[in-house]
């Protein structure tokens, strides 16, 4: 076939040529492979090995609960308080892996870039798989605490943890595509990625009550509040493990709005991280 007829050709493909995410699923079994590395390279030569993801977060639960809780006086005002906190924890603890995974996803695997050419957006994906797989045993943990306090499953739960979830991987995907994009290139993105990680447990209901950002802070603020996605994904972790719990507690007034909003923010977020990073991935050989 002459260079001009497979120019023609339908099923003719320029050799390197992304699709970003859709092109993602066309290559399930290299994704699979990545997501087992990313699995098995994680706690390689560790003695507790998967331990650790049941020991991190309940050395924050502990921590958080006594400060927080005890001494600063939280728990009196939030009935159930431990489940309401390991349930922010734990949603928080999601994001903050799924984050950092993606923002350095690219970075980590500069020596397999710099040979061969895969599809670029299949790293960050896999990051994204390997904090999910990760956050089960919190999930699983927080299952547990709330079992013991006397939770009931039922299908409103199961679908606001869901959407709580979803929401958090959809935003932390869009912000680890754009900055991991410009992390191959400026170094300085992953400063920024710590400066969002500083402030997110703090910017949402994690260690206090929403109660307390509506009764002090200004509508406007109080509104942008709400609008994060994060403090939607957190307040639906709340909704379907600690509201059961404690029915007579408070919920966010517009909530449902709140999270129609959250959502379209993380939607968004997710289609910009991407034309940024289809618009700069074939640099990404070069500047490794």
């Amino acid at each position: 076939m002459t260079y001009t007829a497979a120019l023609s050709d339908p099923e003719f493909q320029t050799p390197g040529k992304s699709k970003g995410l859709w092109g993602v699923f066309q290559y399930r079994y290299l994704l699979t492979l990545l997501l087992r590395k990313g699995i098995a390279t994680r706690y390689h030569g560790s003695v507790l090995g998967w331990v650790w993801s049941y020991v991190r977060p309940g050395a924050q639960f502990l921590m958080y609960y006594l400060v927080v809780g005890l001494i600063m006086g939280q728990s009196r005002g939030i009935d159930y308080f431990p489940v309401y906190l390991f349930a922010g924890i734990v949603a928080v603890n999601l994001f903050s892996e799924a984050l950092r995974n993606t923002t350095s996803a690219i970075t980590d695997n500069a020596s397999l870039i710099k040979k061969i050419y895969i599809p670029r957006a299949l790293f960050p994906v896999s990051a994204i798989g390997v904090a999910l797989v990760h956050f089960l045993p919190q999930a699983v943990l927080l299952l547990v605490v709330a079992l013991a306090c006397g939770w009931t499953i039922g299908w409103l739960q199961v679908v606001g943890f869901v959407i709580g979830v979803a929401l958090i991987l959809c935003f932390a995907l869009g912000l680890g595509l754009f900055f991991g994009s410009v992390n191959v290139a400026y170094r300085d993105a992953r400063n920024f990625v710590d400066l969002i990680l500083m402030f997110a447990t703090w910017a949402s209901p994690v260690l206090y009550a929403w109660t307390m950002v509506r009764d002090r802070a200004p509508e406007w603020l109080y509104n942008v509040y709400m609008m994060n996605p994060m403090t939607v994904a957190v307040e639906m972790f709340h909704d379907a493990f600690w509201l059961p719990l404690a029915p007579d507690s408070a919920r966010p007034e517009g909530l449902l709005v709140f999270a129609l909003v959250g959502a379209t923010i993380a939607v968004g977020t997710l289609i910009v991280g991407q034309l940024v990073f289809r618009k700069l991935e074939g640099s990404f050989a070069q500047n490794l």
